[in-house]
């Protein structure tokens, strides 16, 4: 249904006839495509008209079966989070969070997705499955040495190929195609903003619930730390999922906003920063704790710069943001540079370590795809090119993630010796 109301933007007979024949369908399928096709004049017509027809009750568009497989996913993650303190595994909490955490919560994801799609297939259950199953494995049989720095830099990467995995499953196994890989980097800002809002939700409650116990004598902070607020946040993904799929415009507006607000900001930050780097004499190049810092610090722009993308390529008004995010990613590839500069120097003066060959491929890495960001920003900007070339390039560059994640993560304890 999705590809065909793109396909038939023009002819509406045919949209009008999709529309009667199955008038659910279609409604699900037209919300979840809108921030794509929003700049269409047949979008904004159906848009306004589904929207008139829309009933106002949001309990009639709750459906119990679904509430009930949501509070199901939620207490299998909630369950699986406490198996430490459960069973007395014999595991300390930091190393649990290290290996197993980030696999819970995209565990829960996961099977949330292949629930509410329905997905039977037992194909694709299977490979679903051992995505999950070799890296748990894997890591369960890893030493429990919690100084080796390649044992470190593996499970810090292990999320990020569990969020490809959580994106192979979530594109209906199809990661080739490039418009569900943007679909899915645009949906993971969506889901970033509505699980802040549960966060700063769950914060508030939490502070009001600690404060009324405490004032009749009873002090559950520790308590309530380790059993509501641990499960809450690590189950709190799969709600606010659940909720982008029920009501998907849900925060199509406020991640347009934020996108249009946040990207100069962050600009202004980066230029107070380098010139107080400059001012104060700050060195990244003998200071490991600074270039740490930095390095995070650019993975954190990188990270905007991509979200505010996917964000600005269903804005009416591209220009204003654009030529931010351009001067934002000249800005970013200085920064970069910089940091690599450091990093060679560092490495020149203190030999080869996991921690510092990471941190070399992954700038490298992310300066080459600054690098084509800024390019393909010029052409928006400068030879009218569309927003759609810069999806298409961000789109492009994850496999070359992935493929580095995936080194990292297999091969770097073996090639270090678990060091």
């Amino acid at each position: 249904m999705e590809n065909e109301i793109k396909s038939n933007l023009s002819n509406p007979e045919k949209l009008e006839k999709l529309y009667r024949d199955d008038r659910k369908t279609f409604r699900a399928a037209f919300e979840k495509i809108y921030p794509e096709i929003e700049n269409s004049e047949a979008a904004r017509f159906w848009k306004t008209r589904l929207d008139a027809r829309r009933k106002p009750e949001i309990m009639k568009v709750l459906v119990p079966s679904e509430i009930t497989m949501v509070i199901a996913v939620c207490l299998l993650v909630a369950f699986l989070v406490k198996i430490p303190k459960l069973f007395h595994a014999g595991i300390s909490d930091t190393l649990f969070f290290e290996k197993y955490v980030a696999l819970i919560v995209f565990s829960g994801l996961t099977l949330y997705t292949m629930l509410i799609r329905k997905i039977a297939d037992i194909k694709q259950i299977i490979i679903a499955s051992l995505a999950f199953l070799i890296p748990a494995i894997y890591v369960a049989v890893l030493p429990a040495n919690e100084e080796a720095d390649s044992l470190i830099l593996a499970y810090i990467h292990r999320p990020l190929l569990l969020w490809f995995v959580y994106g192979f499953v979530y594109s209906g196994f199809d990661f080739r195609d490039l418009n569900k890989r943007t679909a899915f980097i645009r949906y993971n800002g969506d889901l970033a903003i509505v699980y802040a809002l549960i966060a700063i939700a769950g914060g508030i409650l939490t502070a009001i619930t600690i404060g009324l116990f405490s004032s009749i004598g009873f002090d559950i902070g520790e308590f309530y730390a380790e059993n509501i607020v641990m499960t809450g946040a690590a189950a709190a993904p799969v709600v606010a999922a659940f909720l982008l799929e029920k009501f998907p415009t849900l925060v199509n507006r406020a991640a347009q906003l934020i996108a249009t607000i946040f990207s100069p900001l962050v600009l202004l930050t980066l230029v107070v920063f380098l010139i107080t780097i400059a001012v104060t004499g700050k060195d990244p190049y003998n200071d490991r704790d600074f270039l740490l810092v930095f390095n995070i610090m650019l993975l954190g722009v990188v990270g905007i710069i991509i979200f505010s993308v996917s964000e600005t390529s269903v804005i009416r008004d591209q220009k204003f943001n654009a030529m931010i995010l351009f001067i934002l990613s000249i800005v970013s590839v200085i920064i970069d540079m910089i940091a690599l500069s450091a990093i060679f120097y560092r490495l020149g003066e203190y030999g080869l370590t996991p921690n510092r060959v990471a941190v070399l491929v992954s700038n490298l890495l992310v300066l080459t795809n600054l690098i084509l960001i800024m390019i393909d920003l010029f052409r928006i900007n400068f030879k009218k090119k569309e927003f759609r070339i810069l999806e298409i390039t961000v789109a492009k560059f994850l496999p070359v993630y992935l493929a580095w994640i995936i080194l990292v993560v297999f091969a770097f304890p073996l090639i270090f010796g678990m060091r």
